[in-house]
This record gives structure tokens, C-alpha cells and sequence, in this order.
């Protein structure tokens, strides 16, 4: 597969890397770990250097899954992991970037991952009771320690992004992009280009939605996060129905998959994304890796950009409680 540089930073990763979230959260039920660990190792054969996870999946048991699969060859992956959630009822947020709960939470981190140094560590959501430059300072003596390269932020404003690039540099910024989420090409993505900050778009595939197998019947099962998402109700995905339809309309015509297209269109914004689909199927992971070789033509770029602009996606991307954790 090819790689791309994540900004100014020099932190080579594969185009397509791996969100790991999946296979132990957010979906149902947590995979069998023999089969998550063969799920990231057949990653790594098919090219996938990239690979994600947090604290918070699972919780820990991902970070634990995503260690013991990529120990056989960790010199030559990039692992990301996050901090910032409060496992202690510590906070009234349920957010915790304080210093010291940022150290205390690396060490657990490389403990669970078995590694020496963490590749990239994202704040997992802004703290609005921690000053982000505390935060950025926090990262910076992890990174003077050997303990952590690279520094990244998950969800955050333009404000926050430029005080904690202040502080210490930028990698990478986490956050929601497709043609089902287009919100960042506003005010995040230009402050991103001018920084050199790279571009890691979560749920590239809009939750599956975006592959063309989600549709108004679908149903989800047990502890399925869509299930509390009010872009994924019955009527919101009928309403949002005719952007999947584009998607698969240029699909046919260049002999794949609209989940290839989608990962296409994403991988032909910016020469610094690097979008993370997640799978816990071998055949769909296959999918997703071979949308690296997918080429579309200025023409098709504009009608899927187009297409998507046209369309008013219907309903919000997270219920009130999870709206507070993103920064604006």
C-alpha cells in the first residue's frame, strides 16, 4: 500500500490505516481476541502500517488486543492510542486531562500495548476544565521522555488547535470526514493545511453507512452504538438514502464497491489524510485496504462532492449527552 506523511511532522503511516475500535467496542459484542489478532495481522499483510485504538474501548481491552496482535512486527507500524476520558468519577465532564492523570494513563497505556514508546497519542476529547496548553505541555514532557513521539488531538476546535500547536507541535488531528460528514472542510481543514497538521478522518465510512448495506430496515443489534444516534433512526436513514445511491452509482461505473468509492473521494482531498475504516470482517477489510488503488477522475471527484453538497443530511451525528465532548 502506499504511505502518506501525516503533515510537516515526517510520521509516515499507510494511506488506509486500521480503526481497531470495533472489534471490542461499539458494535455489539467484542470479537473472540484469536480472531482480532488475525484480523490485524491479515491487515499488516495487506500493507496497513496504521493502526488505532484508546483507552476508552473496551475499556482497555482494546489496547490489549491491538498490543499482543502487532508485537511480531512493532518496528514497523505506527500505533496510536488516546487518553481523556475519566475512569475514576473523578470529573462532572467525564472528561480527565489533567497532567497527572495524562502520565499515570500513558504508563497504563504502554503497559496494555507492550511498548516501549508510544507512536502517536491523541487527546481523546478537549477538556473544558483543563487549560489545553497544561494538556500540550503535559504531552511535551512525555515526548522529552522517550515515552511518546508524536502528539494529536481527537474532535478539536481551531482554537484549540492553534494553542496547543503553540505549545508543542501537532501531528495529527482525529476527527469525523466523508461524504456523509463534510463539516471540517470549513474552518478545520485550512488551519490544518497552514500548520502542517495531518488529517485522520474517523468513520471515513459514516458507520457503515456509506457501504450501501445500511438501509431503512436495517436493524442493529445489542449494544450497536447506532442504535443511540440520531442519524441512524429509521426515517434518517431513508432521508439520508440518496447519497448512498450517488456513491454506488459511480461505483458501478468503475467496477467497485461504494465503500471503495467513498474511501477514494476521502483519500483525494488532501495528500496528508490518512482515514481509519474499521472492520471486524476479514472481506471487508480486504475491501476497504484495495480502495488504495482506486483512482476516480477529476469528473467523478466534482459529482460525488457535488451529489453530497446537494443532500442535507438529516438528523445530528451524536444525542446531547455526546454533543458537550466536541469542541467547536
Amino acid at each position: 500500500m502506499i504511505t502518506r506523511t501525516l503533515g510537516q511532522s515526517g510520521l509516515q503511516v499507510s494511506a488506509l490505516g486500521l480503526g481497531c475500535m470495533g472489534l471490542s467496542h461499539g458494535y455489539g459484542k467484542a470479537v473472540e481476541q484469536q480472531d482480532g489478532i488475525a484480523l490485524i495481522r491479515e491487515a499488516v499483510d495487506l500493507g496497513v502500517t496504521f493502526f488505532d485504538t484508546a483507552q476508552v474501548y473496551g475499556p482497555f481491552t482494546n489496547e490489549e488486543l491491538v498490543g499482543k496482535a502487532l508485537a511480531p512486527v512493532r518496528g514497523d507500524v505506527v500505533i496510536a492510542t488516546k487518553f481523556g476520558f475519566d475512569f475514576a468519577g473523578a470529573t462532572s465532564t467525564g472528561l480527565d486531562s489533567r497532567p497527572a492523570t495524562i502520565a499515570a494513563s500513558v504508563e497504563e497505556s504502554l503497559r496494555r500495548l507492550g511498548v516501549d514508546s508510544i507512536d502517536l497519542l491523541y487527546q481523546h476529547r478537549v477538556d473544558p476544565d483543563v487549560p489545553i496548553e497544561d494538556v500540550a505541555g503535559a504531552v511535551r514532557d512525555l515526548i522529552a521522555a522517550g515515552k511518546v513521539k508524536h502528539f494529536g488531538l481527537s474532535e478539536a476546535g481551531v482554537d484549540t488547535i492553534r494553542r496547543a500547536h503553540a505549545v508543542q507541535p501537532v501531528t495529527a488531528l482525529q476527527s469525523e470526514y466523508s461524504l456523509f460528514w463534510r463539516e471540517p472542510e470549513d474552518r478545520i481543514m485550512p488551519v490544518l493545511a497552514e500548520l502542517g497538521i495531518g488529517f485522520v478522518p474517523f468513520s471515513p465510512l459514516g458507520k457503515g453507512y456509506l457501504t450501501g448495506a445500511i438501509d431503512a430496515t436495517t436493524s442493529f443489534g445489542e449494544g450497536d452504538v447506532r442504535n443511540r444516534l440520531p442519524r441512524f433512526t429509521e426515517e434518517a436513514r431513508a432521508a439520508n438514502h440518496a447519497l448512498v445511491d450517488g456513491v454506488s452509482a459511480v461505483a458501478e461505473r468503475n467496477g467497485a464497491t461504494p465503500g471503495q468509492v467513498a474511501l477514494a473521494w476521502l483519500l483525494a482531498q488532501r495528500p496528508w489524510i490518512a482515514p481509519i475504516p474499521g472492520t471486524t470482517k476479514p472481506g471487508r477489510l480486504r475491501e476497504n485496504t484495495a480502495a488504495a488503488a482506486v483512482e476516480l477522475g477529476d469528473t467523478e471527484l466534482k459529482e460525488l462532492t457535488e451529489a453530497s453538497a446537494r443532500i442535507a443530511v438529516v438528523s445530528d451525528r451524536y444525542p446531547e449527552a455526546m454533543q458537550k465532548w466536541i469542541d467547536r
